[in-house]
Formats: structure tokens, sequence, C-alpha cells
């Protein structure tokens, strides 16, 4: 269930954010900038936010999205308009999606830790740990070998 409200508030953001460049600045018409928005959400949380996110840190994790973010709402706006300065559209767009991104992964962070551990702290370890060791305390010589 986080998982959904998580993508759900990248939806939404997104969507908030691309509206306001692409349909305010460019005149790119709703229904384009909700598919863009859906598919760039849902696209960027399975990749960036479920897989590099988990591997990477957050500032790697925002330098891949801001290329991701870059190269498809370039070949995506290209695609819708004709008339529309796709280049600089590309760019306004992802670096206000990229400092959005920033944020959302700490967020992403936060929520997904405390649904790793439902009390709410690090697991510590109980003390009972045990190490392995050998009744010989330096190896056997050749000559000495029984």
């Amino acid at each position: 269930m986080e998982h959904v409200k998580l993508f759900a508030m990248k939806f939404i953001m997104t969507f908030v954010i691309l509206f306001l460049i692409l349909g305010g600045g460019f005149k790119v018409s709703f229904g384009d900038v909700f598919l863009i928005s859906f598919v760039l959400s849902l696209v960027g949380y399975a990749t960036g936010d479920r897989i590099v996110l988990d591997r990477a840190k957050n500032i790697t994790t925002t330098l891949f999205d801001l290329v991701f973010i870059f190269i498809f709402i370039y070949f995506m706006t290209g695609a819708i308009s004709t008339s529309l300065d796709v280049f600089t559209a590309s760019i306004l767009s992802t670096v206000s999606l990229a400092i959005f991104e920033y944020f959302f992964h700490q967020s992403v962070v936060r929520t997904l830790e405390s649904d790793d551990d439902p009390e709410g702290e690090a697991s510590v370890p109980n003390g009972n740990l045990r190490t392995e060791a050998s009744q010989e305390l330096t190896p056997y010589k050749n000559k000495d070998r029984n």
C-alpha cells in the first residue's frame, strides 16, 4: 500500500509541475501533459525510485532521474508538438522535476525504511554472536606433523 501512496504522490506532483511548465508556458494540451506525467511517473518510480535508489545514494539517483527525465520529456514533447521549443521546455521541466525528485527520494527512503522496521528502530543484534576458533594457535610445520 505504501508503494501506491508514493506513486500517487509522485504522479500528482509531476503532473502539477509539468502542467504549470508545459501547459501554462508552452501550451501543451491537458491530455498530453497527463499522458506524459503518468508514463514518466510510472517508469521513473519503477526504475529510479525502486531500483537505482535501492543501490545508490540520493544524489546519484537524482542525477539518473535528471538524465532520464530530460530524454523522456524531450522525445515525448517532440512527438506531440512540432510548433514547440522542445529543448527549452525539456530543460525547464527537467530542472524543476529534478529538484522535486531530490526531496521525493528522501520521502521514499523514510517511508520504506519505516515499512521494513515496524517499531521504527534500527535492528540491533542481541549480543549472542559467536566466533569460530580452532585448538591450534599456529599452523603445523611439515616436520612437526604426526
